[in-house]
């Protein structure tokens, strides 16, 4: 983001009337065809002052002429990051005015007044060197997700962590032994069939692989190993799944809504003209899904990332939206030194044409990976031709295929003969492209040309202060765009309310006998049960925003904790609202303790319960992760809280051996101390004939309530502490926990054979087992173990 804004600036941009009275002059004129005219002298001194001060300083500065045409008229040195909105929508008119015509034009330009004043673009090459990755998983109908199979499979997991018996999963082999290199300032396609790994190695170079997969070799930028910099920072994957808060708008995503990157990047991308529409889902109207697979592209192109790695980009777009995104992605890449690895499905031709490198994988193998210009002369010295009519990035994809080769099959004086995966990666070994790939892998990186601000170390790229300021706007943002569900919730609050009131009338309510005391404490026991419902709501807020907190927080967008405070947070004085609702409408009307310092002490201990049922709901939902799981965890968590809220049974119906989860209840100590609050009271201080004892002190002990003033403080206490656990808790699931994976691709029997065979070139014959195929892999494995060193990730 730094060096964006720096590039900006370095522009020395002039904004307002006097440049379109010079009739819309080149907006990089230098300083010197500024100063020329005569009729300005007050902004020649401006230029003159701005090229005095230091190069950093310059390259942010920028001078803002006012409208009426003279340097003075509300003119002056601004920082381009602090652009105003007026004038960064002015500014991005002068620059680009049709995104396909000027983008590459301000780009050269601008290149060429960094290179003047002396300023190095940080560059990234990415090395994999032997790497290997591997997925236990499965196979036939053992890998059907039905309930059996998952029960299985977890006692099954259980048993192997305790070493009970062996893993009977089957290793599955995703990447096998791939080498190459990602240049800077090339744009690189990856392709390959669906199935051939083209994910798992786009995730391997970012950094973000799983920990469930078995990875062997090296990943390296500018020779500098993964546990040498924050590679989350460095280098960002862009997904093919889009992941969007449906209530923030394209310009809100980012969080960025006021830097100029930002403006540009939405300007390029073609999202300015719903930069200020709901990003929406199912069930909330917004955008298109085209725009919503762009915004996903732009949120990772608004940072500080040198090197992108972006996985089927195109999906849900046209070919000519996805030519023009490529095409600005790669003056971007080529102008500005970036590292750019982009994988495509089915390339338009003119979209291919773009690139300046291929990879192309296929099975785990990579088949080729060079000059663009030299793929199809590779395969022609294999005997395949790509037709004059077929998309070459078509061809690439379907003539690794047993199915789709022969119809490339182009020497009439050979016998076609099935060319296998491992055929072609041994074939493009020494194929003049390869020999230099791996001439050029055997010279180590010069680590003393990386530039300093290539690869960063911080894990953060904002102040602590910075980053909680950012998500407590975010999630300000949020409620109020969410403001319906709270308004329904105090609206549902205030009609139970009601209904409670013309239940609970005190007109028909007496404080004659202990029976009376039970209707009383019914009636606090549903203002308890009500809040402990209206804080369920906060269970699906928190779990429909987790999938889109999971991708930030491990793209080190923030810390979990920096997430976590503002939810509780700014939820304190809605809470506030809704107790006030249910407390001081219904205290007097249904008859309870008329002293007022009873009222706000009940007022007080339903905020802590109000708060204790949300946090409680929102670590339950960081917890399950998913709709259904949470809502299962949710109301059973509630059932059992509810039975062991001791009005429900009473301390004496508590069997011994689950007497400890009777101390552990949040609502036992509410009802305990909310009943020692009402039933202290003056109201209940009648003794009854036969009785040594007040009517209050009777009614508690019917329910093996405490009698003891004190109780009320202690259980507001309580409460307190088990508001601060569970936000603790909700904090720590977030910081720790993993979003809950996808069901694994079903892999049959017959798959994983013909994967085989694909890959030697076997024939696929159905008496060969599972087992078989791997025992043969081990035994390939071992050979290649005791050949060369084995190198480490």
């Amino acid at each position: 983001m730094d060096t964006g804004e720096a590039a900006f600036g370095v522009a020395s941009l002039r904004l307002g009337s006097s440049y379109r009275e010079r009739g819309g002059g080149d907006v990089f004129s230098r300083a010197s065809s500024a100063r020329a005219g005569d009729d300005d002298d007050e902004e020649a001194l401006m230029w003159a002052a701005l090229e005095r001060l230091p190069t950093h300083a310059r390259v942010r500065k920028g001078i803002v002429v006012g409208d009426d045409g003279g340097g003075g008229g509300g003119g002056g040195f601004v920082d381009v990051a602090g652009l105003g909105f007026q004038e960064r929508t002015r500014l991005l008119d002068r620059l680009v005015r049709v995104a396909e015509e000027d983008h590459e034009r301000f780009l050269l330009k601008l290149k060429q007044r960094i290179d003047r004043v002396g300023i190095d673009f940080p560059t990234i090459e990415v090395r994999y060197d032997h790497l290997n990755i591997e997925a236990l998983a499965h196979v036939g109908n053992r890998g059907l997700p039905t309930f059996i199979n998952t029960t299985l499979n977890s006692l099954e997991t259980l048993a192997n962590f305790l070493r009970i018996i062996p893993n009977k999963k089957i290793p599955i082999n995703i990447l096998h032994d791939v080498n190459g290199i990602i240049k800077p300032k090339r744009m690189t396609l990856l392709l390959g069939p669906p199935g051939s790994g083209k994910t798992t190695l786009l995730l391997a170079l970012a950094g973000k692989l799983g920990s469930d997969l078995k990875v062997s070799g090296k990943v390296t930028y500018n020779g500098h190993g993964m546990n040498e910099f924050v590679a989350q920072r460095s280098a960002a994957y862009i997904s093919q799944h889009d992941l969007h808060i449906a209530e923030m708008t394209a310009i809100s995503v980012g969080g960025q809504d006021t830097n100029i990157i930002t403006d540009y990047i939405l300007k390029i991308l073609g999202l300015d003209i719903c930069a200020d529409t709901m990003v929406g889902d199912d069930m909330l109207r917004g955008i298109s899904g085209g725009q919503r697979k762009r915004v996903t592209t732009g949120e990772m192109m608004v940072g500080a990332e040198r090197a992108l790695f972006m996985d089927e980009i195109s999906t849900g777009l046209d070919s000519s939206t996805t030519y023009q995104i490529v095409k600005s992605l790669g003056l971007i890449t080529n102008i500005l030194s970036g590292t750019t690895v982009i994988s495509l499905l089915q390339p338009a031709p003119e979209t291919y044409n773009l690139f300046d490198d291929i990879i192309l994988l296929s099975d785990g193998h990579i088949v080729y990976q060079g000059p663009r210009e030299h793929v199809l002369e590779f395969f022609e010295s294999m005997g395949f031709k790509c037709p004059d009519r077929k998309g070459v990035a078509d061809f690439l994809q379907e003539v690794t295929s047993r199915k789709d080769q022969p119809q490339y099959w182009a020497r009439s004086d050979r016998r076609y003969q099935y060319v296998p995966v491992k055929e072609f990666a041994r074939a493009f070994q020494a194929f003049h492209a390869g020999q230099s790939l791996s001439a050029e892998l055997s010279r180590p990186f010069d680590r003393s040309q990386c530039h300093p601000a290539s690869l960063t170390t911080s894990t953060y790229g904002a102040s602590k202060t910075e980053l909680l300021r950012a998500c407590i706007e975010r999630e300000w943002l949020l409620m109020k765009r969410n403001m319906f569900v709270y308004r329904f919730r105090a609206f549902q609050l205030l009609v139970m309310t009601v209904i409670v009131m013309t239940l609970f009338l005190r007109t028909n309510m007496h404080h004659r006998t202990v029976n009376d005391g039970i209707v009383y404490l019914g009636a606090l026991f549903f203002a308890i049960v009500a809040h402990m419902f209206n804080g369920f709501s906060e269970l699906a807020l928190a779990t429909i925003k987790l999938p889109v907190f999971f991708k930030q927080r491990d793209y080190l967008f923030f810390p979990a904790w920096a997430y976590a405070i503002p939810t509780w947070i700014l939820k304190i004085p809605i809470s506030c609202v809704e107790v006030a609702i249910t407390v001081f409408l219904g205290y007097y009307v249904i008859g309870f303790d008329p002293d007022v310092g009873r009222l706000f002490k009940q007022y007080l201990l339903l905020l802590f319960v109000n708060q204790m049922a949300a946090g409680l709901f929102r670590f339950i939902a960081a917890l399950g992760r998913t709709m259904v799981v949470a809502n299962t965890l949710a109301s059973f968590a509630l059932l059992v809280l509810l039975v062991l809220s001791g009005f429900v049974l009473s301390h004496h119906d508590v069997k011994k051996w689950w007497i400890w989860g009777y101390w552990m209840s949040p609502l036992q100590y509410a009802m305990s101390a909310i009943a020692v609050n009402e039933f202290l009271g003056d109201k209940w201080q009648r003794v009854l004939q036969g009785s040594n004892r007040t009517l209050g002190i009777d009614v508690l002990k019917s329910r093996g309530f405490f009698t003891e003033a004190k109780w009320y403080w202690i259980g507001v206490g309580a409460l307190l502490g088990y508001v601060i656990v569970f936000n603790i808790l909700f904090t720590l699931a977030l910081s720790y926990l993993k979003p809950l994976g996808k069901s694994q691709q079903i892999l049959s029997e017959d798959a994983l054979k013909e994967k085989h065979a694909n890959i030697t070139g076997e024939t696929p014959d159905d008496s060969i087992s599972a087992a078989a195929v791997l025992l043969c892999r081990e035994h390939q494995q071992l050979k290649e173990k005791f050949c060369r060193p084995r190198r480490q990730w």
